[in-house]
Formats: C-alpha cells, sequence, structure tokens
C-alpha cells in the first residue's frame, strides 16, 4: 500500500513538471494580448511572444483557434509557430503607411533580379540569419491583405507569406497557405530545409528555393493557376552567385486550377486561356529557373503527378552551371503546355563578363503524359523542347521510358518553319509556339540517349515525332512513335553519329552525318 503510495506521489510530481515545463516552453499569444476575432491587429502581440521566448532560450509561439490579423512577424532563432487546427493567421491590409515592414535598402546587385526576389522584410512572416526555426501545425496562413503583384510605391504594402533569408536548419509543416502574394515561401540562402505535407493554393508562385543547400520537399499540393508552382531559382539576391543544390522533391502534386479551389476542394476551370482580358495564361509547372545565376546541382524530383498545369522547366540563363539532375516516376493529365522545356540560352541578367552557362548530365526516366496541348491560338504545340544555342551545347541527355499522348493537329507545312534561336530573350515554351515535331524537338545537343518511348496523337498530324538540329552522338531504341501517312519519324538537320535501333517503320540505322535527312 505505501509503494503504491508512493507511486502515485511521483507520478503527480513528474505530471506537475512537465505542466510546469509546457508553461515554459510554449507562448499562447493570448497571454500576450492577441485576439482571434478577426478584427484586431495582433502584430504587437504575436512579435511580443516571440522577443519572450526568444530571451528566453526558444520555444513554441502557440496560435489556438481563430482568426489573427497580423502585420509582419519576425521569427527569431529557435522559435517554432504553431498554428492549431482552426488557427488562421491572416495577412492585414496596410493603411496611411502603416502596415508591413519596409523593404531592405537598394543595393547594385537588385537590378539582377525581379524586385520580390530582393526583399524579405516585406513578408507576412520574415527572418533573416536565423537558425532552428519551425512553423508546424494545421492551421492557415491567408494573406488577404498581400499583394499578388509588387508595390514598391504603396508604403506598409506586403508581398509574400513567407520571407526568409540565410536561416539553417527551417522546417514548413502541415500547414495550409491561401493567397500568398508574390509568394507562398520565399527561401533564399536556407540550408537544411524541410517542406513537409503543406498545402498552397497560390496567386503567383508557390515555393520559390532560391540559392538553397540540402532541401527536402514532401507530400505537398500545390495549386498555383498564374504562375510557378515549385520554382528553384539560383538568383543574385544575395549579392553574389550561389547554387541551389542536393535538393530532393517527392510525392508532391502540382495543378493549375483556379485560385482557392484547391483549398476549397472544388477544382474549378471556369478561367479560360482564351478570355481576351486574361492577363495570365494556366501555369503551375515545376521548373528550375528562370533566375540561374548560381545554378543546380545535385536535384532529384521523384513520384510527383501534374494535373491542369505545365510541365517540367530546366533552364539556365544567367551564366549558372545545371548538372546532375534526376527526374522520375512521373504522371501528367491536361497539360497546356510542353511536358518538358530544358534550355540554356543567354540571357546573361548578372555582373558583367559571366560566362554562359552549362547544362550537362540529365536524366528523365518512367514518365506517363496524357493529353498535351498548346494555348488555344497553338493548339498543335507541346512537342517535348530541348535547345541549346550556337557554339553552346547541352550534353549528356537521357530521356527513357517515356509514353506521351499529344492533341496534335500540326500540318505537313509546319516542317519547315523557321524556328527561332532567341538566344537572349527569357526562355519559356510560349516563345516558339507549335514547332516543326509534334513530339520531341532537339537542338545544339552532345550526347542524347532516347529510349523506350512511346508517342501518339489524338488528332492527326503531318508532323515528324522528332526533329533533330546541330545533335552530335545520339541514339534512339525501341521507338514507337504514331506519325501521318506521308510523314517522316525523324528529321535530321546537321547532325553526326546518331544510331537507331528498333525504332518503329525503320531499319536499324547507323548515320555519321547528315545535312538534311528524313527518316
Amino acid at each position: 500500500m505505501k509503494l503504491v503510495k508512493l507511486s502515485l506521489i511521483i507520478t503527480l510530481f513528474f505530471v506537475s513538471t512537465l505542466a510546469i515545463n509546457a508553461g515554459e516552453i510554449f507562448y499562447n499569444i493570448l497571454d500576450y494580448g492577441a485576439k482571434g476575432d478577426g478584427l484586431t491587429n495582433n502584430t504587437k502581440a504575436i512579435n511580443t511572444a516571440i522577443e519572450t521566448a526568444a530571451k528566453n532560450g526558444g520555444g513554441t509561439v502557440y496560435f489556438p483557434a481563430g482568426d489573427y490579423l497580423s502585420f509582419t512577424i519576425r521569427l527569431k532563432s529557435k522559435i517554432t509557430l504553431h498554428l492549431d487546427n482552426g488557427a488562421v493567421l491572416i495577412g492585414d491590409q496596410e493603411k496611411n503607411g502603416i502596415g508591413y515592414d519596409l523593404p531592405e535598402e537598394d543595393a547594385w546587385y537588385k537590378k539582377f533580379q525581379d524586385f520580390g526576389h530582393s526583399y524579405w522584410r516585406n513578408s507576412l512572416i520574415y527572418g533573416d540569419s536565423l537558425r532552428d526555426i519551425a512553423i508546424t501545425g494545421q492551421g492557415m496562413i491567408w494573406g488577404k491583405g498581400l499583394y499578388t503583384y509588387d508595390k514598391p510605391d504603396i508604403k506598409g504594402s506586403g508581398n509574400k507569406a513567407i520571407g526568409l533569408k540565410n536561416c539553417f536548419n527551417v522546417t514548413i509543416r502541415d500547414i495550409s497557405i491561401l493567397h500568398g502574394g508574390h509568394f507562398c515561401i520565399l527561401a533564399t540562402g536556407v540550408d537544411n530545409l524541410t517542406i513537409d505535407n503543406v498545402r498552397a493554393d497560390a496567386d503567383r508562385d508557390a515555393f520559390d528555393i532560391d540559392c538553397c543547400k540540402n532541401v527536402r520537399i514532401s507530400n505537398c499540393n500545390i495549386n498555383s493557376p498564374t504562375d510557378d508552382g515549385l520554382c528553384l531559382k539560383s538568383s543574385f539576391g544575395l549579392g553574389y552567385a550561389r547554387a541551389t543544390e542536393n535538393v530532393t522533391i517527392t510525392n508532391c502534386h502540382v495543378y493549375g486550377y483556379d485560385h482557392g479551389t484547391l483549398m476549397d476542394g472544388t477544382f474549378k476551370t471556369e478561367f479560360k486561356d482564351e478570355d481576351p482580358n486574361a492577363k495570365h495564361s494556366i501555369t503551375g509547372r515545376l521548373k528550375l529557373g528562370t533566375e540561374s545565376n548560381g545554378g543546380f546541382k545535385n536535384i532529384t524530383v521523384s513520384n510527383c503527378v501534374f494535373e491542369h498545369s505545365r510541365g517540367l522547366a530546366i533552364e539556365t540563363a544567367d551564366g549558372g552551371i545545371i548538372e546532375d539532375i534526376v527526374i522520375s516516376n512521373i504522371t501528367m493529365r491536361d497539360i497546356t503546355d510542353t511536358p518538358f522545356f530544358i534550355r540554356l540560352n543567354a540571357r546573361m541578367r548578372g555582373p558583367e563578363g559571366t560566362p554562359v552557362g552549362v547544362c550537362r548530365r540529365i536524366t528523365l526516366s518512367n514518365i506517363i503524359v496524357y493529353d498535351v496541348g498548346g494555348r488555344p491560338k497553338f493548339p498543335e504545340a507541346g512537342a517535348g523542347m530541348v535547345m541549346g544555342i550556337p557554339g553552346y551545347y547541352i550534353e549528356d541527355l537521357t530521356l527513357s521510358n517515356i509514353r506521351i499522348v499529344y492533341r496534335g493537329g500540326g500540318p505537313k507545312e509546319a516542317i519547315d518553319k523557321e524556328v527561332a534561336e532567341n538566344i537572349d530573350m527569357y526562355p519559356d515554351p510560349y516563345r516558339w509556339h507549335s514547332l516543326p515535331a509534334y513530339g520531341m524537338y532537339f537542338r545544339h545537343i552532345k550526347n542524347l540517349r532516347v529510349n523506350d518511348v512511346v508517342l501518339q496523337t489524338l488528332n492527326r498530324d503531318e508532323r515528324p515525332a522528332f526533329v533533330l538540329a546541330d545533335v552530335h552522338n545520339a541514339s534512339f531504341s525501341h521507338i514507337d512513335a504514331q506519325k501521318g501517312e506521308d510523314s517522316p519519324t525523324f528529321i535530321l538537320r546537321n547532325v553526326t553519329e546518331i544510331t537507331t535501333h528498333q525504332v518503329k517503320g525503320i531499319q536499324d540505322t547507323e548515320i555519321k552525318k547528315a545535312e538534311n535527312q528524313k527518316l
């Protein structure tokens, strides 16, 4: 009996100790004057809770259920913001110059990237040079008062939900973000970054991961109808070129449905590209670039689903090196642009004297795509595009185990279309509209391997499946490509060392040089 009483006393002691410790570790914003009434601005209360926690060595700043208006929340090291189920952090609207923190002062290098990529302070949640921070919980961040486009002329305006710079050990997990302004998440120079199980319903970019190392993005649902969904960048925003490297992206869904319809589960498509008043076309997309001063290295993307969006884009335009990229196990449906766009060009938005970039060692495999088509004015657009520029080649590219069904409909005369180089232009598929090939267009490539590929069209198309221009050392094996009655499978222009093996309708071939040949 005495042992039972002693055990009970010890248990009660530990429970009370844990309760005391929990009281010290968790900082409920209501205890600092916050009100979840959707009317009160809680900026001061939330930041006071954060400052108190930081002075005590860190802890969790807790948002219970409620609607909390706020301007800039200034994160500090060793702080977790936890939004409980039912908690909504709402970006308030600036008024009479009172609002979000002002952007950082201008510096000479700000001209090398767009306004939004050069500033972090004017965010709903902001952190610079921090470590060991997290944003978690089943609650929501609603950037109601954030601007979708940059408004530097409006004092106190905010334009991103989460802006982090030069941080280390960062976790963002389980939250939802609705209307993130220009960016739901802008992470620049953030290392050891984990984004997991986040739902983002964006009206511009969802996630921009810029100049970051050791990044894991997993299990996220991303809807961004008017801009890029999941975007890796390597801008000059830090004042120097820094690669984005060691990144894994897995088990994510990327959509381009109408804004807000991911969060409410309706997945509507009332917006139409052919609307003459539309200021955009359906985007979505997973992209490396366009800001690419520092380049991209060691990137893997796997087990992702794309629907009613664009596909993949890998771009170096500003002198960066792209190398060692693997993209596998991807399904796409209702793709409004090309399923993949790999581009090396020379926009060169960066310090004078920077050399043209490099693009090499890229593998795309195990990809299924159904219903690929261009914008309404160019329904036959949609071919996969891989293009360097004269004198600068994309090297060591492998495409394997790929099946694509295009809308098709291209006329025979499109075969003779002149394809512009667009050497110094913003790299995007819309610059070319439709192409001489319905399936895949390759230009300025060295060491190309295409294996186990099936290409089909929903509508009759008189263009060839493949066009190769200035391509050297290429092999095609186990290819089943649908074609029109009088259409070739290949058009070869300035091609050397190409082999075909078990290509439907073509005998096994080895060609040393072809100036202008059809197969």
